[in-house]
């Protein structure tokens, strides 16, 4: 009959596997490829990499407080693109949602304007949909721009594209009776 050797156990609860997380009990920040795109800082006090952790609110008010909270060089490009908007469409709707600017129409909220640490990001909900389609966006349908000097805000083009995405539905807008 065969004897059985015996199994060593371990008894401590430490583990020789290197731990995921770092002194600070963050995980470490992972590289990221050319088509994810570069990892935005965050600022001191924000939520999820934005600038600002201004609350959930409609109307020009909040948009104007939020935009003046940004700091100097984004506040900058947010207000030229606030001021480019305004111009472009008449009859223009401002809110807060998830911590940044949204303008819509009768046809819903269909582009945001979001502060980062370092640029600011204009977002088309339905971007895809654009011609020509903006440069940045890993989404399913959404596509937009990243700024990081207001001097290289291309205006012609990002008026071109609020046109032309004011058109599709945007989010809150209402579904036609009978369609989907």
């Amino acid at each position: 009959m065969a004897t059985k050797k015996p199994t060593s156990r371990k008894t401590s609860k430490t583990s020789n596997k290197p731990s995921s997380k770092t002194a600070s009990g963050a995980k470490p920040s992972r590289a990221r490829s050319a088509a994810q795109g570069r990892l935005a800082r965050t600022l001191p006090g924000a939520k999820t990499g934005k600038a600002s952790a201004a609350a959930a609110a409609e109307g020009d008010a909040p948009v104007f407080a939020y935009i003046a909270s940004l700091p100097a060089p984004q506040r900058a490009i947010a207000k030229r693109f606030d001021a480019l908007i305004a111009k472009t469409l008449p009859g223009l709707r401002r809110c807060i949602k998830w911590g940044m600017a949204f303008y819509g129409t009768g046809n819903g909220w269909f582009v945001s304007c979001g502060g980062f640490a370092d640029h600011v990001k204009v977002t088309f909900l339905h971007g895809t949909k654009l011609d020509p389609v903006p440069p940045v966006g890993t989404g399913k349908y959404t596509r937009g721009v990243d700024l990081v000097r207001a001097t290289e805000m291309d205006e012609a083009q990002l008026a071109a594209w609020i046109v032309q995405a004011e058109r599709f539905p945007g989010l809150g807008a209402k579904r036609k009776a009978g369609g989907r």
